[in-house]
C-alpha cells in the first residue's frame, strides 16, 4: 500500500482521507490511533503520528483528549473540495492548454472525452476476442 517516492506520512494521511471519502470513516467516527496505522502499514508510530497530525492540521481529525481522534464535521467536503482542486491543477489545467495549442474548444475536449469514456465502459471486440 506504500509506495516509494513518496513520504510516508503524506500516504498514512492519503489513506485516511480515502476512507473518509468512500464512508468507511464517517464524521465523528474515531479515526484509528496512530499505534493501528504504524502496525498495519509497518512503520514508525512517529511517521503514522506525523500523518494524523498533517490531518489535525488541515482540520480533518480533531483530539478528543483521553480519547482519541475523530473525523471533524463537513471533512469529507473538505477533503473533496482539496482533491478536486488538486485534480484541476494536476490534470485539467495542463489539458486546457495542450487543447488551446490544437485549436480544440471547450465542446471538442468534451466530445473526445466522452468518446473515450464510451470506449472505456464498452470495450470494443478486437479480430473477435473480446479484450
Amino acid at each position: 500500500m506504500i509506495v516509494e517516492g513518496r513520504a510516508i506520512f503524506q500516504q498514512i494521511a492519503e489513506h485516511v482521507e480515502d476512507s473518509i471519502i468512500d464512508g468507511t470513516l464517517a464524521e465523528d467516527d474515531q479515526a484509528p490511533s496512530t499505534n493501528e496505522l504504524a502496525a498495519f502499514y509497518r512503520i514508525n508510530p512517529a511517521t503514522a503520528a506525523k500523518g494524523i497530525a498533517l490531518l489535525v492540521d488541515k482540520g480533518i481529525l480533531t483530539k478528543r483528549r483521553g480519547i482519541g481522534m475523530f473525523v471533524t464535521p463537513g471533512a469529507r467536503d473538505r477533503v473533496l473540495a482539496e482533491r478536486e482542486s488538486a485534480f484541476a491543477d494536476a490534470f485539467v489545467e495542463p489539458l486546457l492548454a495542450e487543447a488551446l495549442k490544437l485549436g480544440l474548444s471547450v465542446n471538442g475536449v468534451i466530445d473526445l472525452i466522452r468518446a473515450r469514456s464510451e470506449r472505456a465502459e464498452h470495450p470494443a471486440t478486437q479480430e473477435g476476442v473480446a479484450r
